[in-house]
């Protein structure tokens, strides 16, 4: 809809670039904050912020190339060019290397480990909704086309040739819909803070919710570079959201337990 921000002469500043990067500070912003209210040296998240940005992005790169896998071992120039370099990549592979760096880095720093995520939770909830209006502003992660009122047309075509989006079809706006969800989820996590009885709960409710709303609107997502997987049956995205459903519901049994510090509890 709006892919480039700013152009002058060779200058160019792209929507989807600007947002994210608005998108990583109010992340950073609301953990704070949370840490604040945990109890948590706020100065210890902005710290941990810094290496959760940059493996969030490599984290997301790397799972792009292995959904397509076979495409970049045929064409291994292709790791680098501008489509690739330019896609913000597959937003699960940055959250797992961000949670397996995030966790690492606050264990190093001798800080509550699920106390730490869930400061992160809202934060990570907000930046996604941030995100999404980007992604919509770029035209990728378009949906399927539909003939319901809540379609949309993109018509530049540089976002046709950048992201391949198509044009004057009507669409899902599917980045909307995640944008949506994304900060209802924001404000459901922000209340939670106060109303968990565990560490890690807030960061088990952001699991189950975000996997479960983003498994639905998987099924309206129509760009041409989803990977299936059990024969066709689900999108990689619905496929690990299930699995982390199941690890949600593994941490929500191991931290519930009595012996588990209560939330609250300040750490040593």
């Amino acid at each position: 809809m709006f892919p480039k921000l700013f152009e002058f002469s060779w200058l160019v500043i792209h929507t989807y670039g600007f947002l994210l990067a608005v998108a990583f500070l109010a992340a950073l912003w609301a953990s704070a904050r949370a840490a604040r209210r945990e109890q948590v040296d706020p100065a210890k998240i902005y710290d941990l912020g810094l290496y959760i940005a940059v493996s969030a992005l490599l984290g997301s790169k790397a799972l792009l190339l292995l959904t397509d896998l076979g495409y970049y071992l045929d064409h291994p120039r292709e790791i680098f060019s501008l489509a690739t370099l330019r896609s913000g990549g597959v937003y699960y592979g940055g959250f797992i290397l961000a949670v397996l760096v995030g966790v690492t880095m606050a264990r190093r720093q001798r800080l509550p480990v699920w106390k730490v995520a869930d400061c992160a939770a809202p934060g990570i909830a907000l930046g996604q909704s941030i995100g999404r209006l980007g992604c919509f502003a770029a035209g990728c992660c378009y949906g399927k086309p539909t003939t319901s009122l809540f379609g949309v047309k993109f018509t530049n075509p540089y976002s046709h040739e950048t992201v391949g989006v198509p044009l004057s079809v009507p669409l899902h706006p599917v980045q909307i819909y995640e944008s949506v969800a994304s900060l209802l989820l924001f404000f459901i996590l922000w209340e939670w803070l106060k109303r968990k009885q565990f560490d890690g709960q807030v960061f088990i409710l952001y699991l189950v919710l975000y996997s479960s709303t983003r498994f639905v609107i998987e099924f309206f997502r129509g760009d041409s570079e989803r990977r299936f997987v059990l024969g066709g049956l689900l999108s990689t995205s619905q496929a690990i959201g299930l699995v982390l459903i199941l690890a949600a519901a593994v941490l929500f049994y191991y931290l519930k337990q009595p012996s588990a510090k209560p939330a609250g509890a300040k750490a040593r």
